[in-house]
């Protein structure tokens, strides 16, 4: 079989965002994908030519309305028989930039736009390929995160918090170091978790999408030499800012320096890291029988035993956030080195924004699936609290100090430190054999693991 004669299709992709997890990828489609970077560099180029006649050149005139309208209608109305044009044009100029321009002027003639056509090289006017690309590409990161990623996080955010109150009030053993730990309720380990993804989802939505305008080497040299009475870095700032609704750099060399994309991407590895973390955590709560996990009629959980429930979705999840993490990690640590004025090697990279993107967001899919799916095992999570009264050590010497016993906390080291059979009754009986006051010893008596858990039902606020 000739392999290179199959059509392109999910059996045929060789990356996975493409293939098995299209479904679930689709959404970043018409933000990240080849032909969505088409589109906005269609977007662009023709923001700025209607840019330019608002800029009042003298002898550009006054672009008409409906000219206006049907500019603008290049890029809102753009479709893939027109990215195909572009696509094809390429073919000949070997310049994927060049192409666009090209195809702009080829539609302003189809639809007889005059004043257009009279003053057709003021298409790409003064620009580099860059102007372009540095544009295009943040608008197009802007984009995907505001409509898709951020949205689907907002989502797992809510669940988490939903899930922290309804599970505020169930008293659950804390493990640090692994080890049976001063208890917690499992609505406020989830509150943790919601909290953190929150802080940084408004740290995201208030970073700088910043873009590059200037020209080859970022002084708007063709601009100034064609016309020295313009003030074109107030246009650039208006047209970037306003326009674009961007963050102009300046000064810059021919391309964005790309520290504004490096702090998104610094910030997408922090939630990557956060949902790492909760993936692992429920994942040992799923170990531990803490949950159990609704089944769906005809699914198999392992292919040689039966009764597995695996937690493939946090596994899942885990996996892609660590793909994701991967591809944020050498975005921002490549793209703000460029040689010199500027080299190639940011545009191969910069393609690949919706790969990091793609696993990013696959991971949110599985988690909120994987969320979906948990049943809290009260009797698992009651058993094991009961079954730790040692934890109870912290509590009591705590309050022995409070009444200034002599060395409560090494008397209850003697005691409990790696000590097998701690119960509550071999607690109750130390306490009842102290020197101290009856209120004090009553205080101690009715003391239990599932009610010594500080503020932990109200959150831990």
């Amino acid at each position: 079989m000739n392999f290179s004669e199959i059509s392109f299709s999910e059996l045929s992709a060789i990356s996975p965002l493409d293939g098995r997890y299209r479904s679930k990828t689709a959404p970043l489609a018409p933000y990240l994908s080849e032909y969505a970077l088409m589109r906005y560099r269609v977007w662009v180029e023709v923001e700025y030519l209607i840019a330019l006649y608002e800029y009042e050149l003298s002898h550009l005139g006054t672009l008409p309305e409906d000219e206006r309208i049907a500019l603008k209608g290049v890029y809102r109305d753009f479709s893939e028989a027109d990215a195909l044009r572009i696509k094809e044009i390429e073919r000949t100029t070997n310049h994927d930039v060049k192409a666009v321009e090209y195809f702009l002027k080829e539609k302003a003639e189809q639809a007889g736009l005059a004043t257009v056509i009279k003053n057709k090289e003021f298409i790409h006017f003064g620009l580099t390929s860059q102007d372009i690309n540095n544009t295009a590409i943040p608008m197009m990161l802007r984009d995907a995160l505001v409509e898709v990623f951020m949205p689907k996080l907002l989502e797992i955010i809510d669940t988490l918090r939903e899930n922290a109150f309804e599970w505020r009030n169930i008293p659950m053993l804390a493990r640090t170091h692994g080890q049976a730990a001063s208890p917690t309720t499992l609505g406020k380990e989830f509150a943790v978790f919601a909290e953190r993804l929150a802080r940084q989802m408004a740290t995201l939505a208030d970073l700088p999408v910043t873009a590059k305008f200037g020209g080859a080497t970022g002084n708007l040299n063709a601009h100034y030499i064609a016309y020295p009475d313009k003030d074109w870095d107030a246009f650039a700032d208006f047209f970037v800012n306003h326009s674009l609704l961007l963050y102009r750099s300046k000064p810059t060399t021919q391309i964005e320096h790309y520290d504004g994309l490096a702090a998104i991407f610094d910030c997408l590895k922090r939630i990557n890291s956060i949902l790492t973390d909760l993936c692992q955590d429920v994942w040992l709560y799923v170990s531990m029988d803490y949950f159990k996990q609704k089944t769906k009629a005809g699914e198999i959980g392992s292919s040689a035993m039966p009764h597995k429930v695996n937690p493939i979705d946090f596994e899942n999840a885990e996996g892609n956030c660590g793909l994701s993490t991967a591809i944020w990690e050498f975005m921002s640590r490549k793209l703000p080195v460029s040689r010199l004025q500027r080299d190639l090697t940011d545009s191969t990279i910069l393609r690949n924004i919706g790969v990091g993107m793609g696993y990013g967001y696959l991971s949110l899919t599985s988690l909120e699936k994987g969320l979906g799916k948990l049943v809290v095992n009260h009797n698992r999570i009651g058993a094991d609290l009961a079954a730790n009264s040692q934890v109870l050590a912290e509590a009591i010497q705590t309050i022995l100090r409070r009444e200034s016993y002599p060395n409560p906390y090494e008397a209850l080291k003697e005691l409990t430190r790696g000590k097998d059979g701690i119960t509550q009754e071999v607690l109750r009986t130390w306490v009842a054999g102290l020197e101290i006051s009856d209120a004090v010893k009553n205080e101690l008596l009715a003391l239990t693991p599932a009610n010594y858990i500080g503020n932990a039902a109200a959150g831990g606020k």
